[in-house]
């Protein structure tokens, strides 16, 4: 049995009008989300937000360095098994959590800061 090419499978049935091309992997700008993650995580548990996710809480529970460190290893190694099995896909929609993430722990830092100077 020989595998189907979803690509060619919806070239047929779409017309072009309708396709999208998915955008391409951006390894660079998964390394910039993961350090801006790192950064903003850092600023805001400073300020005096809390860590929104219970997994990375517990792991920052003792020391936020090392904890943050644990979650960028599975996160790159998340990246590494999407590469391997050539699932390019996945690190796209990584890269579009981890800007949500970012802009969301900048959004809490500044409201944590606009709530302290009231």
């Amino acid at each position: 049995m020989e595998l189907m090419d979803h690509g060619a499978v919806l070239a047929r049935i779409l017309p072009s009008r309708f396709r999208k091309e998915f955008p391409a992997p951006s390894l660079s700008a998964f390394v910039a989300l993961q350090m801006l993650d790192i950064l903003t995580t850092l600023i805001g548990l400073r300020a005096g937000a809390q860590e929104a996710s219970v997994f990375i809480g517990r792991l920052m529970h003792s020391d936020p360095i090392s904890g943050l460190l644990i979650s960028k290893i599975l996160a790159v190694a998340l990246v590494a098994v999407a590469l391997k099995f050539r699932r390019t896909r996945a690190i796209v929609f990584l890269n579009y959590w981890f800007a949500a993430v970012v802009s969301w722990n900048l959004l809490l830092i500044l409201a944590v800061r606009f709530h302290l100077s009231r």
